[in-house]
Order: C-alpha cells, then sequence, then structure tokens
C-alpha cells in the first residue's frame, strides 16, 4: 500500500466534503497529558466531572481502540456570514458565533463518517474507526497541533492563519499506519495580551491557562446552578457562550464566513429578544431550539442566563416580563428574576418583589428576594 498516496487522497477527500483543514498523527500518548492533569488538579474545570474521566485514554488515544494506528484530525469553520439582526423590542442578548445555527455535533460527525467511508473503501482491506467530535476523551487540539493545523494562542483556542479560531475539530481513530504531519511550531501570539485583557471575568490567570469557573460560556453554559452573583455583572448581554477573546484577536479580524449553510444563523438567533426568551414556555423552548446547540443549557438555565442579561441592561421596559417571571416555575430562575429587578430598582419593583415574597414558599428563592428590598 502507497501510505503517503492514501493519506493525500484522505486530506483531499476531507476538504471535497466540507472540511477545512486534514492533518494525521500516529496514535501515540498525548504530549499534554501531564499539563491537563494539572489543571483539573487546581480546580479549574468546575463542575464538569466528566472532564475528569477516562484520564488513560486521555493520555493515550490508542485505548480508546484496538490496534490503533493513526489519528485524522479534521476542522470545520463555523463564522456565521454577516447577518442583519431582526429589530427586537426592548433588550437583546448575545449567543455565542457557533451556537446560532444547528448543531454541529450532528454536521461534523456526518462528514467524519464519510470520510472513513471514503478510507475504508480506498485502502482496500478491512479497517475499523472511531469518530469523536466533542464525545471522546481525546486532547483534541493538542492533537491538532501535532497534525500541523494550528497552534495555541493565549486564549486557549487553537489558532490558524485564515479562520483564526471559528471552527470545529473532529478526529477519526483507525487501525491502519498512514504518513504523518508535522506540527505547527510557530508561535502565534507573540507580545500580543488582547484576548487577556479583554476578558471581562478575568479568567485567565496566566497566558494558554484558562480557569473555566470564571468563563462567562461556562457560566452560561456548563454551570448547572446559580451564577456567581460577583461575576453576573461582567456577563454583559451573552445568554449562551462568549466570542469576546475571539473577538479581539487579530487573527480573527478577517476571518471568512464558513460554506456549511447549516450553521448560518436561525431568525431571531443572531440578537434574540431577551423578553421573547423570558416569556417561553418548556414547549417554546423545545421547539425553537431543536437540534440546536442552545437546547445544552436547558430552559432553566438560558432563562437564568436572560434574566442575568436583563440586570445588566437595566432596562425598565423589562419591568413587565420579570415581574411575571416571579412566577416561574423554577426556583433558579425566580432567583436571577430578582436579582434582576434589583438592579432595575424603583417603586414598582420593590413592590412586585414585596408581593411574591408574600406567596413565595422556596426558602432559597425568599432569601434572594429579601436580598434586593430596601
Amino acid at each position: 500500500m502507497d501510505h503517503q498516496a492514501l493519506s493525500d487522497r484522505i486530506r483531499a477527500e476531507g476538504v471535497r466534503l466540507g472540511l477545512d483543514a486534514v492533518g494525521i498523527i500516529p496514535a501515540r500518548p498525548s504530549e499534554g497529558a501531564e499539563a491537563y492533569r494539572n489543571w483539573l488538579d487546581q480546580g479549574f474545570a468546575g463542575e464538569m466531572g466528566y472532564m475528569a474521566r477516562y484520564e488513560d485514554q486521555r493520555a493515550n488515544p490508542a485505548r480508546l481502540l484496538e490496534g490503533a494506528e493513526s489519528l485524522i484530525v479534521a476542522l470545520q469553520n463555523y463564522n456565521p456570514p454577516e447577518d442583519r439582526a431582526e429589530a427586537a423590542k426592548g433588550p437583546t442578548g448575545r449567543i455565542a458565533r457557533y451556537a446560532r445555527g444547528d448543531d454541529y455535533h450532528n454536521i461534523l460527525h456526518d462528514r467524519l463518517k464519510a470520510l472513513l467511508a471514503f478510507l475504508r473503501k480506498e485502502a482496500g482491506q478491512t479497517v475499523t474507526g472511531r469518530v469523536f467530535v466533542d464525545t471522546g476523551p481525546v486532547l483534541e487540539r493538542e492533537a491538532a497541533r501535532r497534525a500541523g493545523l494550528g497552534n495555541f494562542g493565549k486564549n486557549t483556542n487553537l489558532l490558524r492563519k485564515g479562520p483564526g479560531s471559528y471552527f470545529f475539530i473532529g478526529e477519526i481513530l483507525v487501525d491502519i499506519e498512514l504518513t504523518y504531519d508535522s506540527p505547527a511550531i510557530r508561535d502565534m501570539c507573540g507580545h500580543c495580551t488582547r484576548c487577556l485583557d479583554a476578558c471581562p471575568t478575568q479568567a485567565f490567570p496566566a497566558p494558554y491557562v484558562l480557569d473555566a469557573r470564571r468563563c462567562i460560556s461556562y457560566m452560561t453554559i456548563e454551570l448547572k446552578g446559580d451564577m456567581p452573583e460577583a461575576l453576573r455583572p461582567q456577563a454583559g448581554d451573552w445568554i449562551f457562550g462568549c466570542d469576546i477573546c475571539q473577538e479581539v484577536c487579530p487573527y480573527n479580524r478577517q476571518a471568512p464566513a464558513s460554506q456549511e449553510a447549516a450553521y448560518r444563523p436561525r431568525p431571531g438567533l443572531s440578537a434574540p429578544s431577551l423578553l421573547e426568551l423570558l416569556g417561553g414556555t418548556q414547549e417554546d423552548f423545545s421547539r425553537r431550539f431543536r437540534n440546536s446547540p442552545v437546547k445544552r443549557a436547558k430552559r432553566k438555565g438560558l432563562l437564568r442566563n436572560v434574566a442575568v442579561a436583563l440586570g445588566n441592561a437595566k432596562d425598565p421596559v423589562a419591568l413587565p416580563a420579570l415581574c411575571e417571571a416571579l412566577r416561574d416555575p423554577e426556583p433558579m430562575v425566580r432567583r436571577h428574576v430578582a436579582w434582576a429587578l434589583g438592579r432595575i430598582g424603583g417603586p414598582e419593583t420593590e413592590a412586585a418583589l414585596r408581593e411574591a415574597a408574600s406567596a413565595e414558599s422556596d426558602a432559597s428563592v425568599l432569601e434572594a428576594i429579601r436580598k434586593e428590598l430596601p
């Protein structure tokens, strides 16, 4: 078998399938396993307990597949095209660019499955493989760096000249030897610290190190409980994810738009109406965010974020919706609504909070309400 020719055909077919770049590395132990363990030991993963599981597989991808020889790494640009947001009544929120369209897991997984089928056909022999898109214990950014697809930025994202950092990473682990790419060694950042300086919550204790507990993306997606009160003002109008450290990066200034139609923003998601979202039922949430990354936050998580964004906006136009939301079935939502009302203040707010306090049966919500009363 001509491994070089087969590897070249794999890379070309990946691009033909809609992937933006493909690299290949040997399935050997990870170079970043120790640094990853140190990161976990410092508690920087927060409540993301799943990141500590399957440590031996993360340290060595060959343990994920018997006889594994090669790891194919692919990138797909998700940067949405410029989109004129629909005019919304009242305050609006922001959703991270990657989550404004359809769920990337399904899209990228299908492309990788097609590439694996191509490999099996071209190899002319039985090939066993596994596809991963955020779902397996693979240190994907390190794998992409080793495959020559980019290098780490100080905001911990993988940077690539061209699409910058607006791309997803997926992998195919196979039990066939291929020809491998060389690691990216170019320093992408130099003396630039724009991403570190721009982070409103100071989530980077050092360059190339992220404390997820302070990250707006973590707080609005992964965190299942209350958002830390001290960090709520810094969350601004972000209601799902955050792009600040990417938007200020010079590599992303002229990042091309994705050619994948499924990543184009859905109607109303470029600048979603906070009042419309706050008044939505579970049925509304399920219908609107079907096959969307936003569903990961669940309704109560999204409405928690919406309440915080409304509190940060301090727009009195939100008072009727917030007062109504004091009767939301989810205690966590009611606690954050009380905080938002306290940020707006005024006689109407005080009257609504006192009325809600007289009818509230949940002790944690009652405490949150009383905290906002004069």
